[in-house]
């Protein structure tokens, strides 16, 4: 039996892919092309909650960037890893500049509200993937059951349910929202 090799993508390949004519994303794992399908309303208007507060946050206090909309970010090298988390925020300690492609340094805090198709053992994985890249805090937003976990160490998370007030620890001081608020209508 014969078995054929396939080249594994690079970033940059990724990178010169055309947009997806069915709307789909794409993140590439390991070298290769992963298709998801676009995001429903709800999880669009969660990211955009998240975004909104943490990036106001951010810009009064000049404290760096945060992105939305699954920007990519090289988590892996040989083979390549680009993930788009939902929301992220990167401090201008640690990306004093913006890069002209892909973000190339991790960021400080990756968001994830999860869809109706994801398993825990996709959550699991990237888990992993963000803090084997260095990733401070990872944030797992759950619209089915209107909570957020924080994860400030791998697949240790603390729960915050829809009555509390989560914060941004020491990677964004000061920091505060009520998780009511990610789910208002």
């Amino acid at each position: 039996m014969t078995t054929i090799a396939h080249k594994l993508m690079t970033a940059e390949e990724f990178a010169a892919l055309p947009e997806p004519l069915d709307g789909s994303q794409q993140e590439l794992v390991k070298g290769e092309v992963v298709i998801m399908p676009p995001p429903q309303a709800r999880h669009g208007i969660i990211c955009s909650r998240i975004d909104r507060r943490l990036g106001i946050y951010v810009e009064e206090n000049n404290l760096g960037w945060t992105t939305s909309n699954d920007t990519g970010v090289i988590l892996e090298r040989d083979p390549d890893t680009v993930r788009g988390p939902d929301v992220a925020f990167w401090s201008i300690a640690r990306q004093p500049e913006l890069p002209a492609g892909y973000f190339e340094i991790p960021p400080d805090i990756a968001v994830e509200v999860l869809s109706p198709t994801n398993t825990m053992r996709q959550i699991d994985a990237k888990l992993r993937e963000y803090f084997f890249a260095d990733v401070r805090e990872v944030w797992v937003i759950d619209p089915e059951y209107r909570n957020i976990t924080i994860f400030r160490e791998p697949l240790e998370g603390r729960l915050y349910k829809e009555g509390a007030t989560f914060d941004g620890g020491e990677v964004l001081p000061g920091f505060t929202c009520p998780v009511a608020d990610l789910f208002a209508q």
